[in-house]
């Protein structure tokens, strides 16, 4: 935290603050990392555990409310300090949002375990995750050391997981295509593919409250969204195509 204050509580407060938002970054990224893991393995006692883990992150959010009300009233903070506040509230907010979407790749889990495997599919899925974790234990670090320039790295980086959400989106839509019997599982994929993109994007929008905090701006120029799934179509010609040539 930058300085310190005539009121020694009061930098207590702040530091209380951080303390709270890092536990929650904490547990929303091991939320995160076994919701995957249970995809992966198919392990549908995990899923279950994680899918009702996620109390402790809610109550966080919770106390994260109650105390900033409390220190808006108390300390009526200006300034930067008044920016850190409030990025706090809203950064639990999405880090909330984010134990919300790992329960519900936990559900899609247990859907997916009576359904045939598929693989290839499932490893993309698992690296745009192991994306989306990297970008959450780094935007922790630099809301903590009020790094502005780890934040900006954050902030880009969600454009590879949007790309690789829609290539994903088209070999899923493909294999629907190719046999009916896929769109079960393929839905389900797609659901959770889905959900791994928007954690991304509350990912995102932490980095952007840091910068807020730091400098009190807000980016000049526009979120780098690269996800084109809403416009993609796979043309029944070219999986024809596609199963002509594995024929040959």
């Amino acid at each position: 935290m930058a300085g310190e204050h005539i009121v020694r509580s009061f930098d207590e407060d702040l530091n209380r603050l951080d303390n709270m938002i890092v536990e929650m970054g904490g547990l929303a990224e091991m939320q995160m990392s076994q919701a995957i893991e249970a995809l992966v393995r198919r392990d549908v006692t995990l899923a279950e555990a994680v899918a009702s883990g996620d109390v402790r992150i809610d109550a966080l959010e919770r106390e994260v409310d109650v105390f900033t009300v409390e220190i808006l009233a108390r300390r009526q903070p200006m300034a930067a300090d008044l920016r850190l506040v409030i990025s706090a509230l809203k950064a639990a907010n999405d880090l909330e949002r984010i134990g919300d979407l790992s329960r519900n790749i936990c559900k899609r889990t247990m859907a997916l375990a009576q359904t045939s495997a598929m693989g290839s599919a499932m490893n993309t899925v698992a690296r745009m995750a192991g994306l989306v974790q990297e970008m959450i234990r780094n935007v922790l670090d630099a809301y903590i050391e009020r790094d502005v320039d780890m934040a900006n790295d954050v902030w880009a980086r969600d454009e590879e997981v949007d790309q690789l959400h829609t290539s994903l989106f088209r070999e899923l839509l493909t294999y629907m295509m190719e046999d009916p019997r896929n769109i079960t599982a393929c839905t389900h994929l797609l659901f959770i593919a889905k959900n791994v993109e928007r954690m991304g994007d509350h990912v995102t929008n932490i980095a952007e409250y840091i910068r807020m905090m730091v400098l009190g701006e807000a980016h000049d120029e526009s979120r780098p969204k690269d996800d084109q799934s809403s416009l993609t179509v796979v043309s029944p010609d070219a999986v024809s195509s596609s199963k002509n040539s594995e024929s040959a």
